[in-house]
């Protein structure tokens, strides 16, 4: 019997990869920004955790490249800007197919999800922090205290998004 359900959002990041952990149970969320070797070992760490625990988990990964028509171009850019853009954007989604890979190596099961939409206050339409802590304490969640960075706060709306 299973006790608990535990979901790990990621966002990944070519520098640092948002990840944020949800116990469904009791409500315990994390949310930290590891490097890609850290998050392999993250990854196996929970993994043997919830067995251990005997708890069901996910891990939920942003898959940008499920999008058809990713665009990140304004039209003032040069040609060099959208070569840097779209560099920039291939390079985040192989660390997430690679994610996905170690996934699938380790028996982790996993989900795909496209970026949810931008619809918030912040720049860019991002959620800001103060945005987030409202939608955690309407789910009855606390609220995240520390700094976060935006992959940090798109990992979480990742998880709360899957209850």
């Amino acid at each position: 019997m299973k006790n608990s359900k535990i979901l790990i959002g990621i966002d990944p990041d070519v520098d640092k990869n948002g990840v944020a952990y949800f116990n469904c149970k009791t409500k315990k969320l994390e949310a930290s920004a590891l490097t890609f070797p850290l998050l392999l070992d993250y990854l196996q760490h929970a993994k043997r955790q919830a067995e251990v625990s005997e708890a069901d988990y996910i891990v939920i990964i942003e898959a940008g490249w499920l999008i058809n028509g990713n665009w990140h171009l304004h039209p003032k850019d040069t040609k060099k800007v959208a070569a840097a853009k779209g560099k920039h954007v291939g390079r985040n989604h192989e660390v997430g197919r690679k994610i996905e890979e170690m996934c699938k190596h380790w028996e982790i099961h996993y989900k795909l999800v496209k970026p949810l939409p931008k619809m918030w206050r912040g720049s860019d339409k991002k959620i800001t922090k103060d945005e987030l802590n409202e939608q955690l304490k309407h789910r009855g969640i606390q609220p995240i205290i520390g700094r976060t960075n935006q992959e940090m706060r798109d990992a979480v709306l990742l998880c709360i998004a899957e209850l």
